[in-house]
Formats: structure tokens, C-alpha cells, sequence
């Protein structure tokens, strides 16, 4: 079947979706959606349908980025722009769905946005959903689907120029198709941010077949989501990377390799390879061409390890995913011995758009050196989280307050790259996101994740936390990783302990430092940035907790002593609703009293009171009333 009749029946379907006689309500069922309560939304609305006898398309899309609004329903009747409604509970879908519906009652008070134009806003008062404070300083090129299409209809993915790119890259010969990405100036963007075409032209040029390639889905970073959501929201933009990429190799077999933890992901990729099949855009001749390529799905066992291409390699080949030196490479040598091309989920997602574009089109995005754009996960302390792709090249600054809202409280720091990225502090706020900037900076770009923190985190913990991980996941395989994580999680265990000695910061520099040099994969080598980092950046902190044995965040456990600042208490009672111990005392609209011996220490009071009234003081200091100590925090 030829493309342009796979496209007439996508349109025809797409035209009938969007433009037909019935209205149509998108329930985001991504896993962010879901773990809100989207499929007790999607349960009401479906209920509500039947029971009201209200005729509508109910369709399934992915996440569209702004976490913290979910569950998020649109709705959009016929004639009018898609309405988008935010923190949907059963009830208030009802409600909804029967208001529409049946009244034609767009309810714009409960509106969060919509995907009109500007005279809708005029009319109706309700913003564009892309105009919201998260969403208008970044450029979707790799989200451009997400939330917008049913992830598991190959259909709505075609009539948004899917696959377009295969067909242009089918018209052209493997090497203009490799002059064209490294036009684009694109990077890998799983962290190390080697030139994709590179990468691509190095595996070409290899002997031996047949030749491999490997979607690398293996997303373990805490905290981070970018491929999963993808995965979860467009499927097909992956596997037309892979076929891409398989074409120019001159590869005929790919392979995403997932983690089995996204169950979701999992199934909407094998619906997806299953459909392209259907539709002869897998398999033998691929539309029409004498082009033949297909895809598998593997599950990894949740090792983040795996995330290294070459313990990827052996984990496929049924062996322990372990490292092993370099080189040979794995395009010279990957899988069984045979020439790999692996990239990142994000690197094959961006693909596509360059095919369909252009490379000098992918360039006006992002910096020199650093073209186009990059997905981030936006978690932690911010007001607004969620999926988010900015240019590459836009400061920190812009990220956290901009897009994220700031922080509730003063902003303390943020880490990029995950667990083996590095913890920056308000002073390098203006530090460009890109890949030489963050090295600079003692952090590293990573697949995405950006965690913001507060002045309610301890940095020290913060090391010790990731630390921990680092030390788990270590395959064991070189001494300098095996030993040196183990020795650094000790010792800030000590610390957070208030066992710590002066002594200590001296074995956590020369440990990182070994580690750094002389391990051999990457993760071993990059396993101490958080200790490096926060002792670059927040030594006073280190100080306290070895010196007056104190955590200035009040988060070490023994080392502070909760106190109630009468001059920011108003008395409102939310402390002693969520006291357990009752340690809390007092009359409503006085200032409470804490009696230290009876607390705890769970921090429940913390979070409730919005004036910030509970401070962590150093255990020694007096916590009467009158006291004359200047508080840290």
C-alpha cells in the first residue's frame, strides 16, 4: 500500500473525529493522568454517557505536559474549540459531561484553557491552553503529539504527518538522509550527547551484518519521565525514528529495550508495532521500497546499570548486564558481536520532525553547538510540574521560575541529570541548559530530570539519598565503583547521623575523586557528582552537621529541635489537628507552644503551616518562648 492512501483514510477518520457531528471528550490516561484518578474519571464519563442518553467519542490521549493540573478532560463540542478542564474529580466530570452535553454550558469558570483562537478568549474570557504560564516559553517539536492524539491509533498519528518523515527519508540515499541529521546539529540525548550522525555514519560504515538497531528505553533516573511519557503518548514518533535509522544504517531488525516498571509504555508500544504492521510500514518493502525492517519489544528487569550500552547489550544477549571496556564500540561491535546503532528514545523521537523539516529548520532551536530542543521532567519543590521541552540553551533561571512557578519557599538548589548529576545552587541559576555548561558546572545534561529543592532540603541527605542508589545499582563489576560508592554512602550516613568528624569531607573528596578517574562505565565514574557538587556548593551545611552537629533544614533526625516562632504563629490550630505525639499546645488564635520532649519529629507540622512558623533549631538551644537564639531556617 502506498503512503498517500494510508494518509486518505487517517484524514477521512481524522476529519470525522475533529469535525463531525458528535461532541468529543480527551481524558489524559498517561501514567501521571492515571495515578491522579484518570481512569475513575474516564469510568464517570463513559457512566454518564449511558445513563443521560448523550452521544459523544470518548478518545484516550497521553500526557500534554502540566502534571500538577491532572487529571486533566477536555471537551469539545461541534463547531467549538477544545475546552480543557483541570484537577478532574468522577463528580465534577459529570457534571461536565452533563452541562455540555446537554446544555450546551461550556462552564468557562471551570475552564483552565482551550486550543482556540484569540476570539474565543475574547468571547468566552477562558485563555489558550498553550498561553498557561508552564506552557508558553517552551517549543514542542518532540511533544508536539502528546495529549493532543489517541497514542493507540495509528491514524491520528498519520494525519499529523506521520511517518511523513520515513517517506522522505525513502526518496532520499542513506547518506544524504545522514548529511541531513548532522545538519540538524543533533545530540545524543541521553546524556553524553555524542552527534547523532556520527553515531549513525559510524555504524553504516562497519563491517559485518545484519546490522542492529537498539531503542534505549531504559529510563531508571528517580524522579524522571521524559521517555515513559513519550513511549506512553506517541509511540509511532519512536518507531519512525527507529525506521529511519534503520534505513540509513542499512539495518533490517530493531529492538526497544524497556523497562518491564512501564507496564503502560509496554502495552502501547507492542499496539503500536502490531498496527504499523498492519498498515506495511513494518515488515518486508515497506511501502512499496526495497526497504524491509522490524521491531521488537524487550522488558529489562528494572537495572539501572542497563542504561549503559553495553550492559544493554549483554542484558539482551541473556547475559548480566554488566559493562565491559571500550572498545571496541558498539558500532564496530554490538549485539551478538554485530555492528549497533543505539539511541537514546528521545534522539529516535526527534527524527522524524528533522526528516519532515529539514535540518537547517531543526537549527533555529537551541544554541550554537546545541541545536533544537530537550524534554525535562520538572519535579520537587516547584509550584508547577510536569513534562516539559525548552530550546536547548535556556538558563536554569527561566525553567524553575518561569515555567515552574518558583518555589513556595526560598529556592535552594536544583539537580540536573539524575542521580549521577549535580546539585546547582541559586547562584547559578543563569547557567545555560546545555551539554558543556552543565559539565562546567560540575552537573551533567543526563536523559532529563530536574529536580528543584527548597530550603526545606538538606543537601547533605540529598547526597546520602542518591548516593544509596548509586551504591544498589552498581553492577560490582570495577573496585573503584563497587568500593568507592559503598565508602561514600558510609560516611554520609555518619554525618546525617551527627557521628561526623572533621576528617570525613577529606575521605568524601578523595573517594569521589578515585571513583571519578578510574571506574569504568559511566555510572561509576559520574556517581559522585552529588558529593562533589554539594560540598562545591553548600559546605557550610556539611560544617554544621560535622561541627555543631546540627541540620540546618531540619531534616536529620537528632540533630534539631523543633520550635514554634511566636511572631510568625497566628494561632490557626493546623499543627495540633496533625500532631500525633501532643507536643503541640496552646489556645486557637494564640501563638502555640512545642514541648521538644513529647515531639517526634515527623514533620507533619512543618507542612501544614503556611507561615512558616516551626523552625529546626540546633538541639542545645533553648525552645521556651523567650529565647534569644537568630534562627537558620
Amino acid at each position: 500500500m502506498e503512503y498517500r492512501d494510508i494518509r486518505a483514510e487517517a484524514d477521512a477518520r481524522w476529519e470525522a473525529l475533529n469535525h463531525g457531528d458528535f461532541p468529543v471528550i480527551y481524558i489524559g490516561t498517561a501514567s501521571c493522568g492515571r495515578a491522579a484518578g484518570a481512569m475513575e474519571v474516564l469510568q464517570a464519563v463513559q457512566e454518564t454517557l449511558e445513563k443521560e442518553q448523550l452521544h459523544a467519542h470518548v478518545v484516550q490521549v497521553g500526557c500534554i505536559g502540566p502534571c500538577y493540573l491532572e487529571p486533566l478532560m477536555d471537551i469539545a463540542l461541534p463547531g467549538q474549540p477544545r475546552i480543557s478542564y483541570a484537577k478532574v474529580t468522577p463528580e465534577k466530570a459529570r457534571k461536565l459531561v452533563k452541562a455540555s452535553l446537554a446544555d450546551g454550558d461550556i462552564s468557562p469558570r471551570m475552564a483552565v484553557g482551550h486550543f482556540g483562537d484569540a476570539a474565543f478568549t475574547a468571547q468566552t474570557g477562558i485563555p489558550r491552553f498553550f498561553d498557561l504560564p508552564m506552557l508558553k516559553p517552551q517549543v514542542r517539536i518532540i511533544l508536539r503529539n502528546c495529549g493532543l492524539i489517541d497514542p493507540e491509533d495509528i491514524d491520528q498519528y498519520l494525519a499529523r504527518d506521520g511517518y511523513q518523515g520515513l517517506v522522505k527519508a525513502l526518496a532520499m540515499s542513506p547518506e544524504q538522509v545522514i548529511r541531513e541529521v548532522k545538519e540538524s546539529g543533533l545530540r545524543g540525548r541521553g546524556g553524553a550527547g555524542f552527534p547523532t550522525y556520527k553515531k549513525w555514519e559510524l555504524t553504516r560504515a562497519a563491517d559485518g551484518r545484519p546490522k542492529q538497531v537498539i531503542c534505549n528505553a531504559d529510563e531508571g533516573d528517580p524522579g524522571a519521565f521524559m521517555n515513559r511519557a513519550l513511549i506512553e503518548s506517541d509511540p509511532h514518533a519512536v518507531l519512525e525514528g527507529m525506521l529511519i535509522a534503520g534505513y540509513t544504517i542499512g539495518a533490517e531488525q530493531g529492538t526497544v529495550y524497556v523497562r518491564a516498571e512501564y507496564p503502560l509504555a509496554v502495552l502501547r508500544l507492542k499496539k503500536a508495532v502490531e498496527q504499523a504492521r498492519a498498515r506495511g510500514l513494518l515488515g518486508a518493502n515497506i511501502l512499496g521500497s526495497s526497504f524491509s525492517f522490524d521491531i521488537r519489544i524487550r522488558e529489562g528487569a528494572g537495572a539501572f546499570v542497563c542504561g549503559e550500552e553495553t550492559a544493554l547489550i549483554a542484558s539482551l544477549e541473556g547475559q548480566r548486564g554488566m559493562p565491559r571496556p571500550r572498545p571496541p564500540y558498539p558500532a564496530s561491535k554490538g549485539l551478538y558481536g554485530l555492528p549497533t546503532l543505539i539511541n537514546n528514545t528521545e534522539t529516535l523521537g526527534t527524527v522524524p520532525a528533522i526528516l519532515r523539516n529539514g535540518g537547517e529548520w531543526f537549527q533555529q532551536y537551541g544554541s550554537p553547538g546545541n541545536s533544537g530542543t530537550k524534554t525535562f521532567s520538572l519535579v520537587g519543590k516547584v509550584r508547577y510540574t510536569g513534562l516539559i521541552e525548552v530550546p536547548l540553551g535556556t538558563p536554569l533561571r527561566q525553567v524553575v521560575y518561569n515555567i515552574g512557578g518558583g518555589t513556595r519557599k526560598p529556592f535552594k538548589a536544583v539537580q540536573t541529570g539524575g542521580p549521577l548529576g549535580g546539585c546547582l545552587s541559586a547562584s547559578q541559576l543563569d547557567v545555560p541548559i546545555d551539554y558543556e555548561s552543565m559539565r562546567a558546572n560540575g552537573s551533567i545534561m543526563g536523559s532529563g530530570g530536574l529536580i528543584v529543592m527548597d530550603e526545606s532540603t538538606c543537601m547533605v541527605e540529598i547526597a546520602r539519598f542518591f548516593l544509596t542508589f548509586s551504591a544498589k545499582e552498581s553492577c560490582g563489576n570495577c573496585t573503584p565503583c563497587r568500593v568507592g560508592t559503598r565508602a561514600l554512602v558510609d560516611t554520609l550516613e555518619k554525618i546525617t547521623h551527627g557521628e561526623g568528624e572533621p576528617g570525613d569531607l577529606d575521605v568524601l573528596r578523595r573517594a569521589a575523586d578515585t571513583m571519578s578517574k578510574t571506574s569504568l562505565c559511566g555510572l561509576g565514574q559520574a556517581a559522585a557528582n552529588p558529593v562533589v557538587t554539594t560540598l562545591a556548593n553548600f559546605l557550610p551545611e556539611y560544617e554544621a552537621h560535622i561541627h555543631d552537629h546540627y541540620c540546618p533544614a531540619a531534616v536529620c533526625g537528632g540533630m534539631f529541635t523543633y520550635w514554634i516562632s511566636p511572631e510568625r504563629c497566628s494561632g490557626c490550630g493546623l499543627c495540633v489537628e496533625v500532631c500525633s505525639s501532643d507536643a503541640i499546645q496552646g489556645q486557637r488564635r494564640q501563638p502555640y507552644t512545642l514541648d521538644a520532649s513529647l515531639c517526634t519529629q515527623c514533620g507533619n507540622c512543618v507542612k501544614v503551616c503556611a507561615r512558616n512558623a516551626i523552625l529546626g533549631l540546633p538541639v542545645e538551644a533553648r525552645t521556651d518562648n523567650e529565647m534569644d537564639y537568630e534562627p537558620i531556617v
